[in-house]
């Protein structure tokens, strides 16, 4: 998926809100099979464990397997029919989640020859926020970050600064 745009700006801004609300000593589950990042939050002293590719849609039984810390989710619920369902299944009580934001100018992906590589979803930042306290979540801190890329064009300029990310650390609301 990376070979030949590594996001080096977006994991380095994920990594530092990381590292700003969890700490190394917390469990992570993070949803999603093995992939770059979770090998940086391993190289970085966090212990995690990912999804093994289960479609989290309809198989939610990962969250019954043993309580994490926390729970990330980056990019990941734009794919998902029903983030409703997860969200309300995580045992965790922390959350760091980020998505790629609904831009104006660019519509929603969808991969021709990847049936995962499709986006159902494309939020913005106040759909996110009401997702996360409609399930239960107070969000603690959030962030809209850029992530320009290298090519010539109308919609590469946009992006040098048009939000295309947002990231949240959200704590379960006791009840």
């Amino acid at each position: 998926m990376y070979e030949k745009t590594f996001p080096n700006k977006r994991f380095k801004h994920t990594l530092e809100f990381l590292k700003k609300h969890i700490n190394t000593s917390q469990t992570i589950l993070d949803l999603g099979v093995d992939n770059p990042f979770s090998k940086i939050m391993k190289e970085e002293g966090f212990t995690v464990k990912n999804t093994t590719g289960e479609d989290l849609d309809v198989n939610q039984s990962v969250f019954s397997e043993g309580k994490q810390d926390v729970v990330t989710a980056f990019e990941i619920f734009e794919h998902l029919l029903n983030p409703y369902t997860i969200l309300t299944e995580i045992k965790s009580d922390k959350l760091v989640i980020s998505i790629p934001l609904r831009l104006w100018f660019s519509s929603a992906y969808r991969s021709k020859t990847d049936m995962w590589d499709r986006h159902y979803h494309e939020f913005e930042d106040w759909q996110l926020d009401w997702l996360l306290e409609k399930t239960g979540w107070k969000i603690i801190d959030r962030e809209k970050f850029t992530h320009p890329v290298k090519k010539i064009g109308f919609r590469p300029l946009l992006r040098f600064f048009t939000p295309r990310y947002y990231i949240v650390y959200a704590e379960k609301i006791q009840s």
